[in-house]
């Protein structure tokens, strides 16, 4: 008899242990000659030498499903333990699972191309109208390089830019204060890692989230850095973000020209980054439109009417300046002031 201890590292527990501790008790049930207990992620066994190698080699196959797909149903633990393959689906363009184990994968070209653009650039803009899925997509692919390990960290980062209305002071710690801008970003990570290990993650500083001005100073190696509504950067932010690039990181930088929140005095560092590093080798630029939009087809219609009316603004603008301009050739010289009569 011997005893071995299997620890779950990649994986939320409860989703291996199943609701009610379900999946352990077939687990058991399926090796009645081992005396296995679980507590917390470790999982402790006491057995045969032979038995034991069998379940510790389908140990590490249960464990690697549930990371990949974020759930483990019954029938899997059994096709696995029974030596089949178990039944997944189709997962060619799947880019990772969500924490309810449906695939999320590039819903449009302009997304595919965000993909393919990641493996080959070490650098990426993905600029886009909102809902067109840039940080959504950007996020995924992060996770999966965690996940797969080919790095060791997710970094990512806004401007704390007020869109449009003045805040004034927020209370609390300072991470208090800045997690209101920072929340899309966690909302995309809550879909992706189940809420345990994202906790865990993050308190390890395994993924950070930080507005734009923590970055400086900083060399960011084994890691993927996302710098999300880069429109609202300044010409120095996004420089100094840019720079921070080290060894193994990859850098995906999304925005959206449409919704500059800076005041009209500053130029967007977005805008002016685009246009400087244009012809740099290994960098990539995407751009997405609003047949990318993934959200409620409201937000397309609603993207489609903005757009009409500012061709029309620039349009109304550009005939009130040639109206004014011929009403001035044709002006009739002013009156003299010396009376003619003299």
């Amino acid at each position: 008899m011997i005893e071995k201890l299997i620890v779950l590292e990649d994986i939320d527990p409860v989703i291996f242990y199943g609701v009610n501790n379900a999946n352990m008790q077939l687990i058991k049930a399926l090796y009645p000659k081992l005396r296995i207990v679980a507590r917390g992620n470790v999982i402790k066994v006491l057995g045969d030498e032979e038995e034991m190698c069998a379940f510790e080699e389908n140990m590490l196959k249960l464990e690697q499903h549930c990371a990949t797909y974020n759930s483990l149903k019954e029938e899997t633990i059994i096709d696995i333990i029974k030596g089949n393959t178990p039944q997944t689906g189709k997962t060619d363009n799947v880019i990772v699972f969500s924490v309810s184990g449906k695939p999320i994968m590039p819903r449009s070209e302009n997304q595919q191309r965000l993909v393919e653009a990641f493996h080959k650039n070490d650098l990426v803009f993905a600029i886009g109208p909102a809902g067109s899925g840039k940080t959504y997509t950007a996020i995924a692919l992060a996770v999966r390089a965690l996940k797969n390990k080919e790095i060791k960290k997710i970094i990512l980062s806004r401007p704390a830019v007020e869109a449009g209305e003045k805040l004034g002071f927020l209370p609390g710690d300072m991470k208090e204060k800045i997690d209101p801008y920072l929340q899309p970003l966690y909302d995309a990570l809550q879909d992706m890692i189940p809420a345990a290990k994202l906790q865990e993650f993050m308190d390890q500083n395994v993924i950070q989230i930080a507005p734009l001005a923590f970055m400086r100073g900083r060399t960011l190696n084994d890691a993927v850095v996302i710098l999300d509504e880069a429109q609202n950067t300044t010409s120095a932010q996004i420089k100094m973000f840019l720079t921070r690039m080290g060894m193994n990181t990859k850098m995906i930088v999304t925005g959206d020209m449409t919704q500059i929140d800076l005041p009209s005095s500053q130029t967007s560092g977005l805008v002016q980054a685009l246009r400087i590093l244009k012809d740099i080798k290994g960098i990539s630029f995407i751009e997405l439109n609003r047949k990318d939009i993934v959200r409620h087809k409201l937000v397309t219609r609603i993207v489609e009417a903005y757009e009409k009316f500012d061709k029309e603004q620039q349009g109304n603008g550009s005939r009130t300046k040639a109206g004014k301009s011929e009403k001035n050739d044709h002006e009739e010289p002013a009156p003299s002031n010396e009376n003619p009569r003299k």
